[in-house]
């Protein structure tokens, strides 16, 4: 089975590698990854059966990259490794995720292996909502390739019948997630101006209001301008005047 190993240190990586090499020899390394954004893009291009993931790395953890990798086509088993407590680790084994709790030892990383082959594409899709890790990123399918959104680059999600769309920093994309599960996730970052849409707080610049008495918000960088309900202007006004 091909196998990617993702750890920033590159000690912890070795180490993992020399243990794997010990091991009978149906474990092929196919590749290694230093961070998160790279770990996608070797999943991508590798297609790893298995990956060794680490969950605390600077940037995009990896609680955020097997969320992302779930709408890859051939998403491998995930062994997260940690150094996590096992009352954390307890909402990984909820979920069927196997993990090795550092400093890992090679009897558990065996078994850890033999227990990842046994994972299904399925028992990922929840991991992000159930603990809870808020995302730096948006995953969008492109062509058949996986692209990444920074939420720092993001204007507004609005929902657009079924799907959800996404206006950022080099265009417009739409996702297939719910307004409510966004609002809730980024709720630091973004603020309800109508029942159909949300926009980031830190490029809202001004309401302005047309001769028929309809509110819009005026965002940054952003030509188009969006429809604010009577219930949010209020809210809206108190924000801006908290900016001075």
């Amino acid at each position: 089975m091909k196998v990617l190993v993702v750890d920033d240190e590159a000690l912890a990586r070795e180490r993992l590698i020399s243990m794997m090499a010990e091991l009978d020899n149906s474990y092929d390394i196919v590749g290694e990854a230093e961070h998160g954004e790279q770990a996608i893009e070797k999943v991508i291009a590798l297609q790893p059966d298995i990956l060794l993931l680490d969950i605390k790395m600077p940037g995009m953890n990896g609680l955020e990259v097997a969320h992302h990798l779930t709408k890859c086509e051939h998403s491998p088993a995930i062994i997260f490794t940690t150094a996590y407590d096992d009352h954390a680790l307890a909402a990984f084994e909820a979920q069927a995720i196997a993990y090795l709790l550092k400093p890992i030892q090679a009897g558990q990383l065996e078994q850890s292996l033999k227990k990842a082959s046994q994972l299904q594409h399925g028992q990922l899709s929840q991991l992000q909502l159930e603990t809870k890790n808020k995302r730096q990123h948006i995953s969008v399918k492109v062509r058949g390739d996986l692209q990444l959104i920074p939420i720092a680059g993001v204007r507004y999600f609005r929902a657009d019948q079924k799907y959800i769309e996404m206006r950022h920093a080099a265009g417009i994309a739409l996702i297939d997630e719910s307004l409510k599960s966004l609002e809730e996730e980024f709720a630091e970052e973004f603020i309800r101006v109508h029942r159909n849409a949300i926009v980031a707080i830190k490029y809202v610049t001004g309401i302005e209001r047309d001769s028929l008495g309809r509110s819009y918000v005026l965002l940054s960088d952003c030509e188009e301008k969006l429809d604010v309900s009577r219930r949010h202007v209020a809210e809206l006004r108190r924000l801006l005047k908290s900016r001075g």
